[in-house]
């Protein structure tokens, strides 16, 4: 870490938990919990805070409104380092076709209320939560809504 870095670090670190939760607002939950989690313990207590992680999105959005998946790293760190520690806060999800499996079975969602999935077809759909698919059998009987948005180039 070199220098500058560093007094930003320290200068980060003399915030108040308040000053910090109003600018972590401003920023993109998924980024930030990518980010500055793991950092050291009071980062941590703030980011689990549920403002930032009782919905997330799991993908990105271009400006043609198409939607694509996170780059491997950072799903694989969601999966096995921070949803585990925040997977009680979740309310809703949104997932792309290519990551839906891997985070929902990256943990448990007793909160989970809501599901958006996008960039999938009906067939995958009905793939993902037949009665054959564990995940439908982990997550369906929990979930009150589940949206569908579905792009039917694919």
């Amino acid at each position: 870490m070199n220098m500058h870095m560093k007094r930003s670090f320290v200068q980060l670190m003399d915030l108040s938990d308040e000053i910090l939760l109003i600018i972590f607002e401003e920023l993109n939950n998924v980024e930030m919990l990518n980010s500055l989690m793991g950092i050291n313990t009071r980062l941590d207590k703030i980011l689990r805070h549920p403002m930032f992680t009782s919905h997330l999105t799991l993908m990105r959005s271009s400006s043609n409104k198409l939607f694509h998946p996170l780059a491997d790293i950072m799903v694989d760190r969601f999966c096995s380092q921070i949803l585990p520690q925040i997977h009680h806060n979740i309310e809703w999800l949104n997932l792309e076709l290519l990551s839906v499996g891997r985070v929902l079975h990256a943990s448990d969602y007793p909160n989970l209320y809501g599901l958006g999935l996008y960039q999938i077809n009906y067939d995958a759909t009905l793939r993902l939560f037949s009665g054959k698919n564990p995940t439908s059998l982990l997550f369906l009987s929990d979930i009150i809504i589940i949206s569908h948005f579905i792009n039917l180039k694919m």
